[in-house]
Protein backbone atom coordinates (compact mmCIF):
# COMPACT_ATOMS: atom_id res chain seq x y z
CA UNK A 1 0.00 0.00 0.00
CA UNK A 2 1.09 3.51 -0.77
CA UNK A 3 1.87 6.50 1.78
CA UNK A 4 0.94 9.63 2.03
CA UNK A 5 4.64 10.61 1.77
CA UNK A 6 4.83 8.18 -1.40
CA UNK A 7 6.49 10.29 -4.33
CA UNK A 8 3.50 9.94 -6.74
CA UNK A 9 0.97 10.93 -4.11
CA UNK A 10 3.15 14.26 -3.39
CA UNK A 11 3.90 14.99 -7.24
CA UNK A 12 -0.05 14.50 -7.44
CA UNK A 13 -0.86 16.86 -5.01
CA UNK A 14 1.44 19.50 -6.56
CA UNK A 15 -0.34 19.31 -9.58
CA UNK A 16 -3.84 19.82 -7.82
CA UNK A 17 -2.29 22.91 -6.27
CA UNK A 18 -0.93 24.09 -9.08
CA UNK A 19 -4.14 23.65 -11.12
CA UNK A 20 -6.28 25.26 -8.63
CA UNK A 21 -3.61 28.22 -7.80
CA UNK A 22 -3.32 28.22 -4.39
CA UNK A 23 0.33 27.56 -5.41
CA UNK A 24 1.99 30.91 -6.51
CA UNK A 25 5.20 29.82 -6.81
CA UNK A 26 4.76 27.20 -9.83
CA UNK A 27 4.80 29.14 -13.20
CA UNK A 28 2.03 27.29 -15.02
CA UNK A 29 -0.04 28.81 -18.11
CA UNK A 30 -3.07 30.81 -17.08
CA UNK A 31 -6.67 29.34 -18.24
CA UNK A 32 -6.90 31.85 -20.83
CA UNK A 33 -3.99 30.52 -22.36
CA UNK A 34 -4.53 27.07 -22.14
CA UNK A 35 -8.23 27.74 -23.93
CA UNK A 36 -6.50 29.88 -26.33
CA UNK A 37 -4.06 27.27 -27.68
CA UNK A 38 -6.70 24.42 -27.15
CA UNK A 39 -9.19 26.49 -29.96
CA UNK A 40 -5.94 27.19 -32.07
CA UNK A 41 -4.97 23.73 -32.07
CA UNK A 42 -8.57 22.95 -33.38
CA UNK A 43 -9.39 24.88 -35.33
CA UNK A 44 -7.48 23.89 -38.93
CA UNK A 45 -6.75 26.23 -42.42
CA UNK A 46 -5.20 26.12 -45.41
CA UNK A 47 -3.47 28.83 -46.74
CA UNK A 48 -3.34 29.76 -50.31
CA UNK A 49 -0.69 32.45 -52.19
CA UNK A 50 -1.78 33.54 -55.61
CA UNK A 51 -0.52 36.36 -57.90
CA UNK A 52 -2.07 39.29 -56.33
CA UNK A 53 -3.89 37.89 -53.04
CA UNK A 54 -3.64 35.79 -50.16
CA UNK A 55 -6.57 33.10 -49.19
CA UNK A 56 -7.50 31.84 -45.74
CA UNK A 57 -9.51 29.06 -45.76
CA UNK A 58 -11.12 27.69 -42.92
CA UNK A 59 -13.95 24.91 -42.55
CA UNK A 60 -16.80 26.17 -40.40
CA UNK A 61 -20.12 23.90 -40.71
CA UNK A 62 -22.97 24.88 -39.57
CA UNK A 63 -21.78 28.50 -38.37
CA UNK A 64 -23.52 31.94 -39.35
CA UNK A 65 -21.74 35.08 -40.09
CA UNK A 66 -22.95 36.25 -36.58
CA UNK A 67 -20.72 33.57 -35.02
CA UNK A 68 -17.45 34.11 -37.14
CA UNK A 69 -15.46 37.37 -36.08
CA UNK A 70 -12.65 38.58 -38.66
CA UNK A 71 -10.19 41.37 -37.87
CA UNK A 72 -6.99 42.51 -38.01
CA UNK A 73 -4.61 43.72 -35.09
CA UNK A 74 -2.13 46.59 -35.15
CA UNK A 75 0.68 44.00 -35.42
CA UNK A 76 -0.22 43.12 -39.06
CA UNK A 77 -1.85 39.67 -37.48
CA UNK A 78 -4.80 38.70 -39.09
CA UNK A 79 -7.35 36.43 -36.53
CA UNK A 80 -10.34 34.58 -36.98
CA UNK A 81 -12.45 33.32 -34.41
CA UNK A 82 -15.87 32.69 -32.76
CA UNK A 83 -17.64 30.20 -31.21
CA UNK A 84 -19.66 27.02 -32.49
CA UNK A 85 -22.37 26.29 -29.97
CA UNK A 86 -24.43 23.05 -28.78
CA UNK A 87 -27.81 23.03 -30.31
CA UNK A 88 -30.70 23.04 -27.84
CA UNK A 89 -31.84 19.86 -26.95
CA UNK A 90 -35.03 18.25 -27.15
CA UNK A 91 -37.75 17.40 -24.39
CA UNK A 92 -36.96 13.67 -24.31
CA UNK A 93 -33.91 13.63 -26.36
CA UNK A 94 -30.62 12.96 -24.93
CA UNK A 95 -27.14 12.49 -26.39
CA UNK A 96 -25.59 9.16 -26.90
CA UNK A 97 -22.22 10.15 -28.41
CA UNK A 98 -21.01 14.04 -28.86
CA UNK A 99 -18.20 14.28 -31.25
CA UNK A 100 -18.46 17.05 -33.04
CA UNK A 101 -16.00 20.36 -31.31
CA UNK A 102 -18.32 23.32 -29.72
CA UNK A 103 -17.41 25.87 -28.32
CA UNK A 104 -14.69 28.97 -28.68
CA UNK A 105 -12.37 29.05 -31.83
CA UNK A 106 -9.88 30.64 -33.10
CA UNK A 107 -6.43 31.41 -35.44
CA UNK A 108 -4.20 34.13 -35.73
CA UNK A 109 -1.48 34.54 -38.98
CA UNK A 110 0.90 36.80 -39.09
CA UNK A 111 0.43 38.56 -42.90
CA UNK A 112 3.35 39.42 -44.34
CA UNK A 113 4.85 43.24 -45.14
CA UNK A 114 3.33 43.17 -48.45
CA UNK A 115 -0.52 42.79 -47.40
CA UNK A 116 -2.58 45.21 -47.74
CA UNK A 117 -5.06 45.14 -44.87
CA UNK A 118 -7.23 47.80 -46.31
CA UNK A 119 -8.41 45.17 -48.91
CA UNK A 120 -9.74 42.33 -46.98
CA UNK A 121 -12.89 40.55 -47.65
CA UNK A 122 -14.34 37.53 -46.17
CA UNK A 123 -17.36 35.11 -47.47
CA UNK A 124 -18.76 31.87 -45.92
CA UNK A 125 -19.86 29.49 -48.71
CA UNK A 126 -21.15 26.01 -48.21
CA UNK A 127 -19.85 25.62 -44.51
CA UNK A 128 -16.34 27.47 -45.84
CA UNK A 129 -15.05 30.33 -44.50
CA UNK A 130 -12.58 32.54 -46.90
CA UNK A 131 -10.57 35.50 -46.03
CA UNK A 132 -8.78 36.89 -48.98
CA UNK A 133 -6.10 39.46 -48.29
CA UNK A 134 -4.90 41.74 -51.42
CA UNK A 135 -1.28 41.90 -52.02
CA UNK A 136 0.04 45.68 -52.44
CA UNK A 137 1.47 46.54 -55.29
CA UNK A 138 5.21 45.83 -55.88
CA UNK A 139 7.57 48.95 -55.30
CA UNK A 140 8.38 51.37 -58.42
CA UNK A 141 11.72 50.08 -59.31
CA UNK A 142 14.31 53.20 -58.93
CA UNK A 143 15.50 54.69 -61.99
CA UNK A 144 18.56 55.90 -62.49
CA UNK A 145 19.11 59.87 -62.42
CA UNK A 146 21.97 61.67 -63.34
CA UNK A 147 23.08 64.39 -60.96
CA UNK A 148 24.76 67.64 -62.56
CA UNK A 149 27.75 68.78 -61.80
CA UNK A 150 28.73 72.19 -61.00
CA UNK A 151 31.34 74.57 -61.03
CA UNK A 152 31.93 76.39 -57.85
Amino acid sequence: MMGLDSPLFSALQHMLDAADGSDKSVSSPTRTYVHDAKAMAATLADVKEYPNSYAFIIDMPGLKSGDIKVHVGGDNVLVISGERKREEEREGAKYVRMERRVGKFMRKFALPENANTDKISAVCQDGVLTVTVEKLPPPEPKQPKTIEVKIA
